[in-house]
């Protein structure tokens, strides 16, 4: 297969081509900055108007879009801006290139999130009865301005049809590999600190997803031709905060870990330049799409999980 990732560079970009490009798929990174010591190829694109790179395109069989500027950062009004303009005008070109091409990709997978959903304490939230965010009542603005994003970012997928290529929005929960930076890396660096306690208050659940079971689903979603609209990508068991970190920290071989108060992790993200919302709003998302189309998890429980990336983290 030809395979193309318009924004790829990043962590999850790097998961999904080294994964294709190993098996023997020509993968074609698009990227405002290329990266030419990775083993694919990269092109540039600015993600707002059609160039060069559309010869890549055309003739493709697959283009997964993870395209959208980090929200790992402060969210102040530059910001903002950039967070929203970057996934909506790559989409929208996205469908001007799609629609230009004389062989356009026979499926589409655009990047969404799973903190689209409100923030879950009471029940799991599936693609059917999921109940979308961004008007609970004391919710904090960055929580409501991530789930704005969410929705303006899906309504810009959706805004047109493709006839001859099939689209699926990603509804991702975090994506957890060993690979140095990433968010498990980062999390197994508190626990080795000792600072890997209970980020209270402890009962905000966490939805994630092992690398694996990641590509997986990924794989799934592009042979299964009846499959398209939103789909969850997220284990079918999300955990609270306080029992995702007690089983990290025993699957590296402790017990201590001092537990982070609000306000400390408040003043910590602000020197981070990045948001509490990552850890604080409770994500409880199930994916009850993939289950139902028979897919089956590798790594549905955390305890299990945790123990496979601890074990490649050490041999890396």
């Amino acid at each position: 297969m030809k395979i193309v990732i318009p924004g790829g560079s990043g962590r999850v970009g790097h998961i999904l081509a080294r994964h294709f490009h190993q098996k023997g798929d020509d993968v074609v990174i698009l990227s405002r900055h290329p990266n030419t010591t990775d083993p694919w190829r990269t092109i540039h694109w600015d993600g707002v108007a059609l160039g060069r790179w559309l010869a890549e395109l055309d003739g493709s069989d697959v283009c997964i879009n993870l395209a959208g500027r980090s929200v790992n950062c402060r969210y102040h009004s530059a910001n903002r801006e950039a967070i929203l303009q970057s996934r909506v005008r790559s989409t929208q070109i996205l469908h001007q290139a799609i629609a230009t091409v004389q062989r356009p990709p026979s499926v589409w997978l655009n990047a969404s999130t799973a903190t689209i959903y409100r923030h879950a304490l009471d029940r799991p939230m599936d693609e059917a009865t999921g109940e979308l965010g961004g008007n609970e009542p004391g919710a904090p603005d960055t929580w409501n301005f991530s789930i704005q994003v969410a929705k303006a970012w899906e309504q810009a997928f959706f805004a047109a049809t493709t006839p001859a290529t099939r689209q699926i929005a990603l509804r991702s929960a975090i994506t957890l590999s060993p690979d140095k930076g990433g968010v498990f890396d980062v999390l197994l660096g508190l626990v080795r600190h000792g600072l890997g306690g209970t980020i209270l208050p402890g009962t905000q659940f966490v939805s994630w997803i092992h690398e694996y079971d990641f590509i997986r689903s990924v794989e799934f979603l592009i042979e299964r031709q009846d499959l398209s609209g939103v789909v969850n990508l997220a284990s079918p068991n999300p955990v609270a905060n306080r029992v995702f970190l007690q089983e990290l920290r025993q699957a590296w071989g402790t017990r201590i870990g001092l537990p982070t108060a609000r306000w400390m992790l408040e003043l910590g993200a602000f020197f981070l330049r990045t948001e509490s919302e990552l850890v604080l709003k409770s994500r409880r998302v199930v994916p009850s799409r993939l289950l139902s189309a028979g897919f089956s998890f590798a790594y549905p429980g955390w305890a299990e999980a945790a123990r496979e990336l601890v074990s490649r983290w050490r041999d890396r």
